[in-house]
């Protein structure tokens, strides 16, 4: 019973955290629950998905992020490109310090 409501406990947490940081909040559960204190620190650890760089689809123009290997819009197979997008963190950030820095 203890060990039940601690990975409970725990794969909440991790849930929670995964679901921050872009990812499911199911599977990070489920990860954080079978596997309590490991589960927790891989969740805390994981990368930010808003971080991530990004490329234009070929295909259809669809933004997606850099390690994708296939469209999830047209399906279309992308190769490595030359120039990534800057990520959605970034992209925040200079709207945010150029908001900031222009004249009303």
């Amino acid at each position: 019973m203890f060990y039940l409501v601690i990975a409970i406990w725990f794969g909440i947490c991790g849930g929670v955290v995964g679901r921050i940081k872009g990812g499911s909040f199911f599977i990070w559960f489920l990860i954080s629950a079978v596997v309590p204190g490991l589960g927790l620190i891989t969740a805390l650890l994981y990368r930010w998905d808003s971080k991530e760089l990004r490329r234009e689809c070929p295909g259809c123009g669809q933004i997606v992020k850099l390690h994708d290997a296939i469209c999830t819009r047209c399906g279309t197979e992308l190769e490595f490109p030359e120039v990534a997008i800057a990520s959605e963190a970034d992209v925040a950030q200079r709207r945010a310090l150029h908001a900031a820095n222009s004249p009303r």
